[in-house]
């Protein structure tokens, strides 16, 4: 890619703690004391944060660019159609899967901890935590540092790589999808054996999850072979090509059978009793939910702990999973990353921002309006 130099470190695998670059002497002070202002560095647009010395772009959601930085592939960050695209492998691949190959005019891999220089601004990746492949974005020039989450969280994932506090950090900034202090989210394992509860309880039916197709599923699925669930698991055809990628590279999700067969009959309505079937929650909205027999309706996201949300779409089995750091996961990470200033980016930005005031920080909500915090 033109305008770009690459410097590249040893291959890092995702179970490996990504080696940070060392920071540039004027890194190590205080921003308030150095040569560039936050703001000169990147900008809130209307597309998406823009760096003008860089001339690029971090997830843009509103028309294509030229140059786009991206931190994950869900569609709210993520899309095709831009020219220069530069991302994670594990993104670049996930893109490919859902936008086709041809998603951008050129693409261009960089690994965690991996720098290369864009127009004189230095950039890496650190992991997020948030799904396969998702990255937060580190932009350095003149001595400043700025750290962009993208979504991520802190909790065990055996689907990707754990997120890491990025050290130096002048600028954090960070999502706030569940940063009011009522979302305090359960211990994944807990949530799972609720379901496997559940499952046996209940043999005569049909246990229907919805998980959103990307990062979710995948993770509920190698959850429960985690907790020793080794039966076929029946998926959506939406979820084949993702989960697929997931197999690829070595994170096993088990056997793995499409529930989309048009055969309405009873024999094969009875086959699904006492089995567990992942999809979109959409999915479950439609005819295609018709199939099977008595079904229990679950839905795995961060939203479930608030009541009012399950009985509002019928769901009968809630489950607190979430790709999203909780109120104390958020807080906790401004404590460890311990940066000059915080900007937040979207979800419930006020309380955060409010926080950190409290905390004596500096902070500022952006309002940026584009990302889609609903699949949780």
């Amino acid at each position: 890619m033109r305008g770009m130099r690459l410097n590249r470190l040893p291959h890092l695998s995702p179970k490996r703690k990504a080696r940070q670059p060392a920071p540039s002497p004027l890194c190590a002070i205080a921003y308030i004391q150095g040569m560039l202002r936050p703001d000169l560095l990147l900008q809130p647009t209307p597309k998406g944060l823009y760096c003008p010395p860089g001339d690029f772009y971090l997830d843009p959601v509103r028309g294509a660019v030229e140059r786009a930085v991206i931190s994950h592939g869900h569609s709210d960050h993520a899309r095709g159609g831009h020219g220069k695209v530069l991302s994670h492998p594990d993104t670049l691949a996930i893109m490919a899967c859902r936008y086709g190959t041809n998603f951008a005019k050129s693409t261009q891999a960089l690994e965690y901890g991996e720098t290369i220089e864009i127009n004189g601004v230095t950039v890496w990746l650190a992991p997020a935590g948030h799904i396969l492949g998702s990255a937060q974005v580190v932009v350095e020039h003149k001595g400043l540092r700025m750290t962009f989450t993208g979504d991520y969280k802190r909790r065990f994932d055996p689907t990707c790589a754990s997120f890491e506090p990025v050290e130096n950090t002048h600028v954090f900034i960070s999502e706030a999808t569940f940063a009011l202090p009522v979302f305090r989210h359960p211990d994944t394992g807990h949530e799972i054996n609720r379901l496997l509860q559940s499952v046996k309880d209940f043999p005569e039916r049909a246990h229907c999850i919805g998980a959103y197709s990307l990062g979710k599923a995948q993770r509920v699925i190698r959850h429960l072979r985690l907790a020793g669930y080794d039966e076929p698991i029946f998926i959506h055809g939406s979820l084949e090509k993702l989960c697929a990628h997931y197999q690829s590279v070595g994170i096993d999700l088990g056997t793995l059978i499409l529930a989309t067969s048009d055969d309405t009959s009873r024999a094969a309505r009875e086959a699904f009793r006492g089995k567990i079937i992942i999809a979109p929650p959409g999915a479950f909205e439609g005819k295609w939910a018709q199939r099977f027999p008595d079904p229990i309706l679950g839905f795995a996201s961060g939203w479930m702990s608030i009541k009012q949300r399950a009985k509002q779409r019928g769901v009968e089995l809630p489950l607190v999973i979430s790709d999203h750091a909780d109120w104390d996961e958020l807080t906790q990470t401004v404590r460890d990353v311990n940066p000059e200033e915080l900007w937040v980016t979207y979800g419930r930005e006020d309380a955060l921002v409010r926080w950190a005031e409290l905390e004596g920080r500096r902070a500022r909500p952006l309002r940026m309006v584009a990302y889609d915090d609903e699949a949780g």
